[in-house]
């Protein structure tokens, strides 16, 4: 109980981004998206390099990305979501503070290279398990078991990190692909739960109409099975023919969630629009993996980045700008016209990642660079647009 008491602070002290969860982790995931990216583009089109030894730079990049980036969204929504689910206060003040800082640790220890290793695993894995304790225990506290399966998903993502510190460090064979590609498809499961979980409700209130949504228990349970089915193949048994089984039907059931979700009014805001095209593109991402056996034109690397670049940038953005909007005091369904323009970008990017490398492939590296500028821009305009409402104090004077 002692790590509970590094939060107790009385309630009249000073304001600080360290707060509410959201705040030090959505600054810090905006700023990373861009520096990664832009070290991500120094190696991959002008030949830098990072001290990795043994270890590709691709992976580097995967793990900073999933690990880095998406990880500090997912902590900073799941500590800002689970006081509202359960009444009790999540982390906060030199306990936020100090996880912030194993966090911000492990990613300069990466970039550091090899040598520091040992230390870059301890500070990143610390802060995978402090994340699961400090949001475990205000559920234990309230007895929501319903949020286990949110839980145990954050659990395995800090496994995955440690079969890839395993692997890098030559202990285990397989451990860095098992890692990453292990995380990518938690990070995607966990991004699909909450999606059904929140989507039809931020639709509904996001459009100034009165409208149904519904989701389907049908639906919900043939894309559990067959998501499943799809990871395992890609994680474990590496077969692309099963992969393209189990993607063909995920195309269909995906498209009809995505029916259940659609009312017109959804275009008129980039928070919700970009909610829904993010789902597109993770539909997209299961049709390649089922065109992936039958035409060289598509490639393993293209059916991830629609899942990554197009669906999880655009999922990230969009549930970072509303809750930036909604616990600041401000109005989500008004967000900064900037706000479009950030995913504007970012959704440019993610077209000319998957489907421009696909129609025009001569020009393959200017699409990969002009599509890591737009993330980086996307991001940067983030950034610059949210700081203030992220680093300021509640304008409706409240606490959060």
């Amino acid at each position: 109980m002692a790590l509970l008491n590094i939060q107790n602070t009385p309630i009249d002290r000073p304001f600080s981004i360290f707060v509410l969860g959201f705040r030090p982790f959505f600054l810090v995931a905006g700023l990373f998206a861009v520096i990664s990216m832009a070290a991500w583009m120094a190696v991959y089109n002008f030949g830098f390099t990072l001290p990795l030894n043994e270890l590709p730079p691709f992976y580097w990049h995967a793990h900073e990305m999933i690990f880095g980036f998406a990880l500090a969204v997912v902590s900073g929504f799941l500590l800002t979501a689970i006081k509202n689910w359960t009444g009790v206060q999540t982390l906060q003040y030199r306990g936020l503070m100090l996880l912030t800082l194993l966090w911000a640790g492990a990613r300069i220890g990466f970039l550091l290279g090899s040598d520091l290793i040992i230390i870059t695993a301890v500070l990143d894995l610390a802060f995978n398990l402090l994340l699961i304790v400090f949001l475990t225990l205000p559920i234990l506290q309230v007895k929501q078991w319903k949020q286990l399966g949110i839980l145990s998903k954050i659990a395995l993502l800090g496994l995955c990190n440690g079969l890839f510190y395993l692997g890098w460090a030559g202990w285990l064979d397989s451990g860095v692909y098992w890692g990453v590609n292990g995380a990518l498809f938690l990070l995607l499961a966990l991004a699909m739960t909450m999606g059904r979980r929140v989507m039809p409700m931020f639709f509904q209130n996001g459009v100034n109409y009165p409208v149904k949504l519904k989701n389907s228990r049908f639906l919900d349970i043939s894309s559990l099975v067959l998501f499943l089915g799809l990871a395992l193949s890609e994680v474990v048994l590496l077969d692309s023919t099963l992969s393209s089984y189990f993607s063909a039907p995920l195309v269909v059931v995906s498209i009809m969630r995505l029916l259940n979700w659609h009312t017109s009014g959804i275009w008129r805001s980039p928070l919700l629009w970009g909610l829904y095209v993010a789902f597109i593109f993770f539909t997209l991402g299961f049709l390649l993996f089922a065109l992936l056996p039958y035409t060289p034109l598509i490639t393993r690397s293209l059916a991830l980045h629609a899942f990554t670049v197009g669906g999880i940038g655009l999922i990230t953005l969009s549930m970072m700008s509303r809750v930036t909007l909604g616990h600041t005091g401000r109005d989500i369904l008004q967000p900064p016209p900037g706000s479009g323009v950030a995913h504007g970008l970012i959704l440019t990017g993610a077209i000319i990642r998957t489907l421009a490398t696909i129609v025009w492939p001569e020009y393959y590296p200017q699409w990969i660079l002009f599509s890591q500028m737009l993330w980086i821009v996307g991001f940067a305009l983030f950034v610059v647009i949210y700081y203030p409402a992220l680093t300021r104090a509640r304008i409706d004077g409240r606490q959060g």
